[in-house]
């Protein structure tokens, strides 16, 4: 996202009646600022980064504009599945995705190979802990297993849900009744915990993905479960010291019946109150479109080019002879089930979280109890019995109990 604002000149030369200006925030403040300005119609933005989570619950508030009208030259066929749905409404696209993403396991080859460590075709969470305590090495710098801390609905909750359905939890029974007081959820917060406590680096609660991006691209995680958008950085000796020794595997499965799997774009939005909303949709039939990744393939080099969306990268030999990572993020992307997300039956959408407008204050509030968990504040147990209180008061407030 911070290399398109890079890319500003090309497309004011190409579009002299437009031109651009960039706010750039953090993840947790974007969300809260995006959301006020839409909410109360403000009219701050005429282009918003969002996510799937938004797109549905925006666009059935109708705080979205359709963009179905981008035209031939934006090849909205050209869309993977899951991605183009994830950004559909009622049968209208509302967002265009800049990238997609699903999640794997990231590993140090090298460390691995001289520790007698194979990774298996699809690992479990039990496996990585295990390797994790075999390459754990504090006095060398290398921490055995990096995983998101900070505290955020789309930061630790969205990993911690993940892993949640891989352990046959979910967030809430078909009564819309919170869950994290069963055991399915003890195991996995346990899981977590005990994980990051005893393998992952000092101050882990202050990393999200661009923390442990940073750190595995400088040689100091064995092991990191996260987004696949991750790869194209790791695997480029400009952006990463272990390109040569990076390892790509799926999510965790504990064969229960789902992995440790999510599915998430960022996309470009035009919001409602937008008065600019011509001009808007130039610019992101321009961005999002076929026009910028090959400009950005050109200039910077395949790998540069936002992965995700579009099924033509996947098939580019160009792409494909630099990319090892290329058919694991495909096939991790494919496989997501956002309609039935977890093993048993639920009434949300949404793999890592669900698609209503309470999650967001939810995994919020959620979000920092297991983070102080991880801190070693409170207990997991103790956690947990936060995260149902919480999840409890804000479901009644919002008039989900009869």
């Amino acid at each position: 996202m911070v290399r398109l604002k890079d890319f500003t000149r090309d497309f004011e030369a190409s579009h002299p009646s437009i031109h651009l200006k960039w706010v750039v925030l953090e993840e947790n403040i974007l969300r809260q600022r995006v959301t006020t300005d839409v909410a109360i119609r403000g009219g701050q933005y005429d282009v918003l980064t969002i996510g799937a989570y938004e797109v549905p619950v925006w666009a059935k508030r109708h705080w979205l504009t359709s963009l179905d009208d981008l035209g031939p030259t934006y090849r909205a066929d050209d869309l993977i599945g899951p991605i183009r749905s994830a950004v559909t409404y009622d049968k209208v696209q509302y967002a265009a995705p800049f990238n997609g993403e699903s999640a794997i396991t990231m590993y140090r080859t090298d460390l691995f190979r001289k520790a007698g460590i194979i990774m298996p075709a699809v690992p479990s969470w039990n496996f990585l802990i295990q390797a994790a305590a075999k390459l754990n090495r504090p006095s060398e710098g290398v921490y055995g297993l990096c995983l998101r801390g900070k505290a955020g609905w789309g930061e630790n909750m969205a990993l911690i849900t993940a892993m949640a359905n891989s352990f046959g939890a979910r967030l809430f029974d078909e009564r819309w009744q919170p869950q994290f007081d069963t055991p399915e959820w003890r195991t996995t917060i346990t899981t977590y915990v005990q994980a990051l406590r005893s393998y992952g680096p000092p101050g882990a609660v202050a990393n999200g993905f661009n923390e442990n991006l940073a750190m595995f691209a400088q040689g100091k995680c064995a092991i990191w479960f996260d987004s696949t958008v991750a790869a194209p950085f790791l695997s480029d000796p400009k952006t990463s010291t272990v390109s040569a020794t990076v390892g790509f595997a799926p999510p965790p499965d504990e064969h229960l019946g789902r992995p440790a799997s999510w599915l998430w774009t960022w996309a470009l939005a035009i919001p409602a109150s937008s008065r600019k909303a011509a001009a808007a949709k130039e610019f992101i039939r321009w961005a999002a479109g076929p026009a910028y990744s090959s400009l950005v393939a050109h200039r910077l080099g395949w790998l540069a080019v936002p992965p995700g969306t579009r099924k033509s990268l996947y098939t580019s030999p160009d792409y494909r002879r630099v990319a090892p990572f290329a058919d694991t993020t495909l096939n991790a992307i494919n496989a997501v089930n956002t309609a039935a997300p977890t093993v048993k039956p639920v009434r949300y959408v949404g793999a890592q979280y669900a698609a209503i407008p309470e999650f967001q204050g939810i995994g919020t509030e959620v979000g920092q109890a297991f983070a102080a968990a991880v801190a070693g504040q409170v207990s997991p147990d103790d956690a947990l019995a936060e995260a149902q209180a919480a999840t409890k008061r804000q479901m009644a407030a919002a008039g989900y109990y009869k």
